[in-house]
């Protein structure tokens, strides 16, 4: 399993329009194939620091919707809102607690 953490940082003007642009597509992106998990975090001391956290069951399935008109889309909409460029990481569980 694939984990994906992206961290964007907003423009503080622009927190409300990115979280509408989420809630308006966190389905379609639950529902490409591969993803199990999307989850939305909001940092506690800056609030316009936001942090995606999806599990994909494998690196191509994460390619495979990178490459998707959904995320090009997405994307494109949300990388207007920014104030810094975003931070990503894929990273893989070794270890269950």
């Amino acid at each position: 399993m694939i984990i994906r953490i992206v961290k964007m940082t907003f423009k503080p003007e622009k927190v409300n329009e990115f979280l509408t642009i989420f809630d308006e597509s966190k389905q379609l992106i639950r529902a490409m194939p591969g993803c199990t998990h999307l989850e939305l975090l909001n940092d506690l001391k800056e609030p316009n620091i936001f942090f995606t956290y999806s599990y994909w069951n494998s690196e191509n399935e994460l390619n495979n919707y990178r490459n998707s008109d959904l995320f090009l889309t997405v994307w494109k909409k949300t990388k207007a809102l920014f104030i810094a460029k975003a931070e990503a990481w894929s990273v893989e569980q070794k270890t269950v607690l």
